[in-house]
């Protein structure tokens, strides 16, 4: 009864953390800009509307398999062997979502760098990554920093940034995993897209690559705990 007891927990604690990772796929770090949107032709609008509803399907779609594993876990309760190794394969990818294992796979690099005329900022690093984080990007890193629900990224001095307690500085190296056509579609519309809008129309630098071989994604250094926050027993 202990070690069924001891399961229970464990299967909770996991269920809890799958939870999190699809609920943060519903996260976005800014509102859409009404005025760059009034500003787009109606082919282009139309194209981004799509994009957008691919994402929040693809979210949604995500959030049906946690449940559906869930259930899989109370179904399974009964035979702790099979129990046991469905709660291994969970945890093996909760750990990776999470960031606490280096991970490798297709996927897409970009670049960015300080001009003569600006710098690259915070903002600019944040919302990269939640365009990434949109488009399904599994694994995220900025020079060599593994991000997670709980990265954090300052400007310290004009191209001197700070990221989970450890500056980095131009060049700018963003790794992402995931499908590497949607990632780099995501970045690259025309006129209003990423790459185009927040980099090279503000004065600063930024480069794409889509490499054929598999990318390295370096897991976190950072320890994940809750200092406050307590589970509500029921």
């Amino acid at each position: 009864m202990k070690g069924r007891g001891t399961m229970i927990v464990t299967i909770g604690a996991i269920v809890a953390l799958l939870v999190a990772v699809i609920l943060m796929q519903f996260r976005t770090v800014e509102q859409t800009d009404i005025t760059t949107l009034e500003a787009m032709r109606d082919t282009e609008l139309r194209a981004e509307v799509a994009s957008w509803k691919e994402k929040y399907e693809e979210a949604s779609k995500q959030l049906i398999d946690t449940q559906t594993k869930i259930e899989e876990y109370r179904s399974t309760m009964e035979n702790n062997d099979e129990a046991a190794i469905l709660l291994e394969e969970e945890l093996q990818q909760a750990n990776m979502r999470l960031g606490k294992i280096a991970v490798k796979g297709k996927g897409i690099i970009v670049k960015l760098e300080d001009s003569e005329y600006a710098k690259i900022d915070d903002y600019d690093i944040y919302k990269l990554i939640n365009e990434l984080r949109l488009a399904g990007a599994e694994a995220i890193s900025v020079n060599g920093i593994r991000v997670t629900a709980l990265t954090d990224v300052k400007t310290l001095a004009p191209g001197l940034l700070h990221m989970d307690g450890n500056p980095i500085h131009s060049p700018y190296t963003i790794k992402a995993i995931g499908d590497q056509k949607y990632l780099e579609s995501s970045i690259t519309l025309k006129n209003y897209g990423y790459m185009d809008y927040f980099i090279k129309s503000r004065d600063k630098i930024g480069s794409l690559e889509t490499p054929e071989y598999d990318i390295v994604v370096e897991k976190t250094g950072k320890k994940m705990s809750f200092e406050y926050a307590q589970e509500v027993e029921e």
